[in-house]
């Protein structure tokens, strides 16, 4: 008998000073049984580092053509896609051609280095593309977060973000691999 999804209630309170967006966001978030605490926290930052009114979870791993989180407007325009992890070239270039904006966030240390060393000149020619690394010390540090009813606290200035669930704190470094040139 298949696993079923686990479901964890969130409540992300998002303080973005570099983009002047200040919101609170319940969010129920269902973590894939082959999904880690890690790469859950990792989705769940992506989400607060693009937050939006209408951008929204997607079911993700349990689908092929979504992303793990996307943004749409009124009128049905993919305007966002984010996903994580290291999507194959093929993946990159397909995400590319259905958003407007792709945004992608690896981690994994020395694996996400050899990814993006592997891809990183087919990806010169897609304007809409961004890829941010995360650390895997820092992606570690919030999978220790990970909890099924949480209350978390992000704050991103000047490209740092902190993120704090009760008095536990950690800091992260996105770092951008390529910027979109739009």
């Amino acid at each position: 008998m298949a696993q079923k999804a686990t479901i964890y209630k969130v409540e992300l309170s998002v303080s973005d000073m570099d983009r002047h967006y200040y919101e609170t966001h319940k969010l129920t978030v269902a973590k894939h049984p082959s999904e880690t605490d890690e790469r859950l926290m990792v989705r769940i930052l992506a989400f607060a580092l693009n937050a939006h009114e209408q951008l929204e979870m997607t079911k993700g791993l349990s689908t092929d053509d979504e992303p793990d989180i996307w943004q749409k407007s009124l009128s049905g325009e993919l305007e966002l896609w984010v996903a994580l992890g290291l999507p194959s070239e093929k993946v990159v270039r397909q995400s590319c051609g259905k958003a407007d904006a792709v945004v992608i966030y690896c981690y994994g240390g020395r694996t996400a280095e050899v990814w993006w060393d592997k891809i990183k000149n087919s990806t010169t020619r897609f304007n809409n593309l961004q890829v941010v690394n995360l650390s895997e010390n820092e992606t570690s540090e919030l999978a220790n977060l990970a909890d099924r009813s949480m209350k978390l606290q992000v704050n991103i200035q000047d490209g740092e973000v902190m993120v704090s669930v009760d008095d536990r704190i950690v800091y992260v470094n996105p770092v951008k691999w390529k910027s979109a040139d739009q």
